[in-house]
């Protein structure tokens, strides 16, 4: 069963929503990815939109350019947290749809992360999971530490060969 929802309006989306997907996979969180635009197919959102719950998804990642309206009418309709992942576009970088996701009305919050933050998006949607399934919470701590341990072997690598021989390796 799908604990995660992720709805992206276009599969230009795709590439940046695909990221979210693989992190998911990297802590065994099952999900469901679809393609539905709010604006082209209302009929078809509003059901899905109602629908996840029943379906046992916990948290939507919503990923939307331009108005950008895909996420908040996903936390119009669906009760627990929506991620809103604002995409970079053609006329003004992403910021129009960064503005659009943030600027919600009172009682309606969406978190967003940054343009074209899929990977985050998944990353909290597990931090948000992981506060009831120590599984998920022992992925996410093993994460941290291969994060860490990966800066650190750079950091020593640095320090053993000098700055110059490392950017030209």
């Amino acid at each position: 069963m799908p604990k995660v929802g992720i709805v992206m309006g276009s599969d230009s989306d795709l590439k940046v929503m695909s990221k979210a997907a693989s992190m998911l996979e990297k802590f065994g969180i099952d999900y469901e990815m679809t393609i539905i635009s709010a604006h082209r197919m209302p009929d078809t959102f509003f059901e899905w939109a109602r629908a996840a719950e029943g379906k046992g998804i916990k948290v939507i990642i919503a990923g939307a350019g331009m108005a950008a309206h895909l996420p908040g009418m996903c936390a119009a309709l669906f009760p627990m947290p929506v991620i809103g992942v604002p995409m970079s576009g053609k006329n003004l970088d992403g910021m129009d749809a960064l503005y659009s996701i943030v600027q919600m009305p009172p009682g309606i919050p969406v978190a967003t992360v940054a343009i074209d933050g899929g990977m985050n998006a998944a990353i909290l949607a597990a931090k948000i999971l992981s506060t009831s399934d120590e599984t998920v919470l022992k992925k996410l701590k093993d994460y941290s530490e291969e994060m860490k341990n990966t800066v650190q072997a750079k950091a020593d690598k640095l320090n053993e060969i000098g700055y110059e021989a490392y950017l030209n390796n």
